[in-house]
């Protein structure tokens, strides 16, 4: 086991009863400053897989290693919360604070530290449910920090939000990387995990789990056969830098083995 490995699954598999297996035998280490992304159509494991890794399941096979507490960030809450955004942030303290005591000064201080981690204390005092999508996905990766957690994984961090605010979340996790945490994410979005990635696992399949380089591991013929549509990547230049596409081919048939589509252009 690697030293800077926080956390290491060994063989795992997990199926729901006596259903059919979701995955099988998987293993995988985490390391401290990297980011793993997890892709694959619907319905292939992802989020099972994530809550697996978080502790809030575990798996019907194997062993799940945490050398850190392991912070969760859901899709999204099913009724948002009318609470300040602070008080949100608290809820992480929970286990920090004993049974019918209150949130202490240690507590607020820390929740406050993670919002500024975050770059979002000046809406503190707003209420949770009238932020934009964006802000509150950026509050609940704050209530994840608050629990001082040294491993954070997210369920689709950047679903249902737009450019900009897509572009703010992968770049807050992507800081939160460089300063040592270990971050794992399922998207459904390939650009981003070439964006910000170090290693990604493609769900082909419940036996069919591929884990390596994200650069190495997405290319075109290993999307196309992900998703069963023609699917191109390549580089654009935006304001002098390189960023990462990914193109499905929407009007070729599905079911087509090969794209050979090459994106390039300048963007001044």
């Amino acid at each position: 086991m690697n030293e800077r490995a926080l956390l290491v699954a060994e063989g795992i598999s997990h199926r729901y009863g006596r259903g059919k297996w979701i995955f099988q035998d998987l293993s995988l280490e985490l390391r401290a400053g990297e980011i793993l992304a997890v892709l694959g159509p619907n319905a292939r494991g992802k989020t099972t897989l994530v809550k697996c890794a978080a502790g809030l399941q575990r798996p019907s096979v194997g062993v799940i290693t945490r050398r850190a507490h392991v912070g969760y960030v859901p899709q999204s809450l099913a009724a948002p919360s009318s609470l300040p955004v602070l008080d949100m942030v608290l809820t992480g303290r929970t286990r920090f604070i004993r049974p019918y005591r209150s949130p202490g000064r240690r507590d607020r201080i820390a929740a406050f530290e993670a919002l500024q981690r975050i770059g979002i204390e000046a809406i503190a005092e707003q209420e949770f449910r009238a932020l934009s999508g964006g802000q509150r996905q950026l509050v609940l990766i704050a209530r994840a920090l608050a629990t001082e957690c040294g491993a954070l994984v997210l369920d689709e961090p950047a679903s249902a939000l737009d450019l900009r605010n897509q572009a703010v979340v992968l770049r807050v996790l992507r800081a939160l990387a460089d300063n040592g945490m270990a971050i794992a994410m399922t998207t459904h979005h390939p650009e981003h995990a070439l964006r910000i990635a170090d290693s990604t696992l493609l769900f082909a399949g419940s036996r069919d789990i591929r884990h390596g380089p994200t650069d190495e591991l997405l290319t075109d013929e290993s999307l196309t056969e992900l998703y069963d549509l023609p699917v191109a990547t390549g580089t654009i230049l935006v304001r002098g830098r390189a960023q990462p596409v990914v193109a499905p081919d929407f009007g070729m048939k599905y079911g087509r083995s090969r794209c050979t589509t090459h994106l390039e252009r300048s963007n001044p």
